[in-house]
């Protein structure tokens, strides 16, 4: 049977049924997206689990900058 005289002869029981499985299905998937999402985005958690990494990056960068901040105002060598 084709798809289409498969429902024009089902019985809406069966049609009801596959609808709300379907609708059950989107939901629970919306749901995991939305669990991955608020994960993926926990500003809290990232920070403290990055914060050393994060720590050595802002202090190269800061030193870096302070090296040429200091070759700026420093009298140049004869």
């Amino acid at each position: 049977m084709s798809a289409m005289n498969m429902g024009a002869t089902a019985p809406t029981d069966v049609l009801e049924l596959r609808a709300a499985e379907q609708r059950r299905r989107i939901h629970d998937t919306t749901l995991e997206l939305r669990t991955q999402l608020e994960e993926k985005l926990d500003l809290r958690r990232k920070a403290t689990e990055y914060v050393w990494p994060a720590s050595g990056v802002a202090a190269g960068i800061g030193l870096v900058f302070g090296w040429a901040a200091a070759g700026l105002f420093s009298s140049p060598r004869k």
